[in-house]
């Protein structure tokens, strides 16, 4: 009797432990839910949005015509102008992220953020070309720790069970939205200004104002792991030129480190390397000149050029998912050689055309490439990173391709001035056809499978 007791009592204890198991998982997704809801994420969402509302105004519809048409500048200074902007943001997002370890969140993000009004300032009431690229870089300089924050931030908040998926998509979400919405906003201020670039910089220095109030409430401190902290500590001690020239001794070692990682784990062509570059270098090109294009070759008013981003980016944006998948079943081969050959016509049309609806149908079609490009070339690079020192290899790949985004501006400048309006855009077709002919290539040379 006393063994059947004991099995009973067992067993109840066995259905209530079932029963906490069973709730387990809606008391992880509140708790996510949750924490999406802290005043740190909220915060970060806030300063995402507006940062890249910021960006996507000036970049896209205030700078290049700005800079063009009312103050006269060659499009080589506005290339090089673009290209300090990108250094000033992908160079210091590593030193920003060490200095938002020990000073914390609201310190580090509230004084970056002050450089973007400064920047915005400065074109609004400077015009010479120094002092335009000088605020370029500063804008950089300003956002660098932006994307380091925000992932450090969602990733301390996604816990033990390392839920951040969740979190990384809101921020993406959100950076989009800012991204999208800015051009759009800022072409019809204009539109209804009658082209007052005063007011649009007023209104740009305001949302860095909000940027810096918003960022003055983030938390102060961040969770610092025992080792970290130890570091901390230890460099207060021995004093702040030790600790930076201790940095620097362990940078240059895992530099040396990285290379060395690369020679030996990394086998792949050496097609590849140009291929990463001119993946980002030919974005570049288009940069800085297509707003130019489109009002001064094309005509079109700043509410036809919002109405010609939403065909374009939408169609992108419906396209991305159906390709995924269909590149998740198909492989990439297909879907990258057909949207590279498909850019490079629509590229090389796009800039023979001048008839509106062939305007929008050659945008859509570019659109279209692009769906199927990005998540192709992601996966196909992605088959390339060999299993072992994936983080390596990813931060090498990462980095070549980002320095085409910085020399792509200056060479359109050069283009756009010497050959012509049309000339950044047959190098753009020409460029996607190298990357056909260079993937073709390798893609012949690799196993048919799914990421082949």
């Amino acid at each position: 009797m006393g063994y059947i007791s004991n099995r009973h009592m067992f067993k109840g204890k066995l259905q209530l432990t079932v029963e906490e198991v069973n709730k387990m998982p809606q008391a992880i997704r509140a708790a996510d839910r949750k924490k999406l809801r802290s005043p740190f994420f909220v915060g970060m969402l806030i300063i995402l949005f507006l940062v890249e509302f910021m960006k996507g105004s000036l970049l896209v519809v205030v700078l290049p015509v700005y800079m063009k048409n009312y103050l006269g500048l060659s499009a080589h200074t506005i290339g090089i102008a673009f290209s300090l902007q990108y250094i000033g943001d992908n160079l210091f997002r590593s030193p920003f992220g060490w200095i938002g370890e020990r000073l914390g969140y609201r310190k580090t993000m509230a004084g970056a953020l002050l450089l973007t009004v400064i920047a915005v300032s400065i074109i609004a009431f400077f015009s010479g070309a120094f002092w335009l690229a000088l605020a370029c870089f500063i804008l950089g300089l300003g956002t660098s720790p932006l994307w380091p924050t925000a992932m450090t931030g969602a990733t301390e908040i996604s816990g033990p069970n390392n839920s951040n998926g969740q979190a990384m998509g809101t921020l993406e979400m959100a950076s989009l939205a800012g991204t999208g919405s800015g051009p759009v906003v800022m072409n019809f201020l204009m539109e209804s200004t009658g082209k007052n670039y005063h007011t649009a910089f007023l209104i740009l220095i305001g949302v860095g104002i909000i940027l810096v109030l918003v960022a003055l409430m983030l938390p102060s401190k961040v969770r610092i792991p025992f080792q970290s902290a130890g570091i901390s500590t230890a460099g207060t001690r021995k004093g702040f030129f030790a600790t930076m020239g201790q940095k620097l001794v362990h940078l240059w070692g895992s530099v040396k480190n990285t290379l060395h990682e690369i020679r030996t784990t990394l086998k792949v062509s050496w097609m590849v390397y140009p291929a990463l570059f001119l993946q980002s270098f030919v974005i570049g090109l288009l940069s800085p000149v297509i707003t130019l294009y489109v009002q001064n070759e094309l005509h079109l008013s700043p509410n036809m050029y919002s109405l010609l981003l939403i065909a374009g980016g939408g169609i992108t944006v419906l396209a991305l998912i159906p390709c995924g998948k269909l590149i998740d079943r198909f492989g990439t081969r297909p879907f990258l050689n057909t949207g590279f050959l498909l850019a490079a016509l629509s590229l090389l049309i796009f800039s023979m055309v001048h008839s509106l609806v062939l305007v929008f149908v050659f945008v859509c079609i570019v659109g279209i490439s692009y769906a199927m490009i990005l998540p192709g070339w992601n996966t196909f690079v992605a088959h390339l990173v060999p299993k072992g020192e994936r983080g390596t290899v990813w931060g090498f790949f990462l980095t070549l391709q980002g320095s085409g985004m910085v020399v792509g501006p200056v060479v359109s400048g050069q283009l756009w001035d010497r050959l012509g309006h049309a000339a950044p855009f047959f190098a753009s077709a020409i460029v996607m056809a190298l990357l056909f002919v260079i993937h073709f290539i390798l893609s012949r040379g690799m196993k048919t499978a799914p990421g082949a």
